[in-house]
């Protein structure tokens, strides 16, 4: 189902030139009320009125996260705190949290795009949404909450935390689709094993699952073991929240990026180049319809490539690449680049091992080493060391051959691992600690 026919389905010519019109709007504003972007502006030599045609946005200096923390709390606000009803913030576990703040209009914008999502993922009335998403300061479960009311669906506000009653809920209340992180979810269906409970007797028929990468492999395994249609859902708080881009149930092919509100573009990390589509490089976003705290190529650190070819859904804007991972998440072990997901890929096409990992860097000596330990079912667990010894070679030699990395393997037995409500932590990088 598309929600809004109208916007969903603009000619690309449409949606480019209402994408200038409202990016010179969005530039004059930050202009004249921000004086983080008349000072960054002023030092590359550009006004407002030297923004004529898209191809112009590229001459604009790009925000980092660190711009938004050395402006803590409300540098970046580009309205009066009294126009602003509604304030979030990151965690803030590496620094300063970043803050964002929403006027009225900002969160009728955030519904207007989470209820898109939510139709594009098969939601529509009459569903029962079970939000296992954080409430609070974190964006996620607030988004996903108004976006469903919107179309009319049934919320089930329960945030995160206290497994055994989210399955209980589920249960009794008879949700329908799930909104929650892609490992939570895989943590719910072992939880569910483990109570007796029968997944398929749930009512459940999809899960919109985001806030960290995740890779095919894991969607497959997630479907599977959930009996669901698995959708990836793409969002930063910086930007507006969970509803930036979602993929649509029809092709679940890359995730459509609401342009009519946001401008991707796709440079090379290390140079800032924009790159020509198709090419895979960090998403940069600028948002044109923002009033509260509109970013200027805001660079999200997110790796992926931009896709215009047309999509089956008959939806017109442009796709975004399932993340392969962040520029900023990525591991340089001996020179050679390595991202979380692409060992998970590896791991997940072994027979016997369980979804859930964590790869340890450590530095010996002058010589970086990366360890991955991964669980492997009870079956598996208790085989003759042999077997196991066979699995550590495989998996060891199967992430050599893909990735041109040496590692070591270690096998551990079930629920080793510690799980996550939130977003699973897959790297431990003991190099920094001891630099």
């Amino acid at each position: 189902m598309i929600w809004n026919d109208d916007f969903e389905t603009l000619p690309r010519e449409a949606i480019e030139s209402l994408q200038l019109k409202r990016l010179q709007q969005t530039v004059e504003r930050v202009y004249a009320t921000v004086p983080f972007y008349q000072e960054s502006f002023k030092k590359a030599g550009i006004t407002p009125a030297d923004i004529k045609s898209l191809a112009d946005l590229q001459r604009l200096p790009f925000t980092l996260k660190q711009d938004m923390r050395d402006n803590y709390p409300y540098g970046l606000f580009a309205v009066p705190l009294e126009q602003i009803v509604r304030i979030h913030a990151s965690s803030g576990t590496t620094g300063k949290p970043t803050v964002v703040g929403y006027t009225r209009r900002d969160i009728e914008t955030w519904t207007e795009l989470m209820a898109r999502s939510f139709a594009a993922a098969g939601g529509n009335k009459g569903d029962v949404l079970h939000n296992a998403y954080g409430y609070g300061l974190f964006t996620g479960g607030l988004g996903a909450h108004y976006g469903a009311e919107r179309v009319g669906a049934s919320v089930i506000p329960m945030s995160g935390g206290n497994t055994k009653k989210q399955l209980m809920i589920m249960q009794d209340f008879g949700s329908t689709v799930l909104t929650c992180t892609p490992s939570y979810s895989l943590f719910l269906a072992e939880a569910a094993t483990d109570e007796g409970i029968d997944i398929k007797k749930l009512k459940l028929k999809v899960g919109i699952l985001g806030a960290e990468p995740w890779s095919e492999t894991m969607r497959q395994e997630i479907e599977a073991k959930l009996n669901i249609k698995a959708i990836d859902i793409y969002g930063l708080s910086e930007i507006l929240g969970p509803g930036v881009a979602i993929e649509c149930i029809e092709a679940q092919n890359g995730l459509h990026i609401w342009e009519d509100h946001f401008i991707p573009e796709i440079i090379n990390p290390e140079t800032g180049e924009v790159l020509p589509v198709g090419e895979k490089g960090e998403l940069v976003i600028t948002t044109i319809t923002k009033e509260g705290i509109p970013l200027i190529r805001y660079r999200t650190r997110d790796i992926t490539r931009l896709i215009k070819e047309p999509c089956i859904c008959g939806r017109t804007h442009a796709r975004i690449e399932r993340l392969s991972g962040r520029s900023d998440d990525m591991l340089i072990i001996r020179g050679v680049n390595v991202f979380p997901s692409q060992i998970e890929s590896v791991l997940f096409n072994i027979e016997g091992v369980e979804p859930h990992y964590q790869l340890i860097v450590e530095r010996e000596g002058n010589l970086d080493t990366l360890e991955v330990q991964v669980e492997v079912n009870e079956q598996t667990f208790s085989d003759e060391i042999k077997e196991l010894q066979n699995m550590s070679n495989k998996i060891r030699k199967d992430i050599k051959d893909l990735l041109g990395v040496t590692c070591k393997v270690k096998l551990v037995e079930p629920k080793t691992i510690a799980r996550s409500e939130g977003k699973a932590v897959r790297v431990i990088d003991n190099r920094k600690k001891s630099s």
